[in-house]
């Protein structure tokens, strides 16, 4: 028994693979459900504050997370944008009193390009810059929110810190 199978050129198949492809590859966010990341990077903070001799709690703070939220959607989509200042010009603290926070807050940023970014990686990047780590190692950095926002080339996560006043 013979089977004929017609061939095929490849010049024929680009037109089938950008079909296919291309709707998927040119979407701007990667909308990836990045809850497990946010969580799992917020309890490496309550590591590091304790291994830094801290004895408190560190609680998820809603507030926080919001602004948090708005910063990394404005990173990821700005790229010109690489720290604490929004594209309207906003501080981190505009951004929590914004969201409803009242006390004092502190932030840090982490950036990867590519369409994600472990825990781990995030907490090496701070760990290297002294000044995110102090950050993340502030006792008084109760409360935390933390947000990651995906494309196809970057990955932006964004940790707020706050002390409630």
């Amino acid at each position: 028994m013979n089977i004929s199978v017609p061939s095929i050129r490849p010049a024929c198949l680009l037109p089938l693979l950008l079909a296919v492809i291309a709707p998927t590859a040119l979407a701007s966010p990667a909308h990836a459900d990045n809850n497990r990341l946010n969580l799992s990077v917020a309890k490496m903070v309550y590591v590091v504050q304790h291994q830094a001799g801290c004895t408190n709690n560190v609680q998820i703070n809603p507030q926080l997370q919001l602004a948090a939220q708005w910063h990394s959607v404005d990173v990821r989509d700005n790229r010109a944008l690489d720290g604490d200042t929004g594209s309207d010009g906003s501080s981190p603290q505009d951004r929590a009193n914004a969201a409803g926070y009242r006390g004092q807050v502190q932030e840090t940023v982490a950036i990867n390009p590519a369409l994600s970014i472990t825990s781990l990686e995030v907490i090496n990047q701070w760990y290297g810059s002294p000044e995110q780590l102090t950050i993340m190692q502030n006792c008084a950095n109760s409360e935390v929110g933390v947000w990651s926002e995906n494309s196809l080339d970057r990955t932006v996560l964004v940790a707020m810190y706050g002390h409630p006043g």
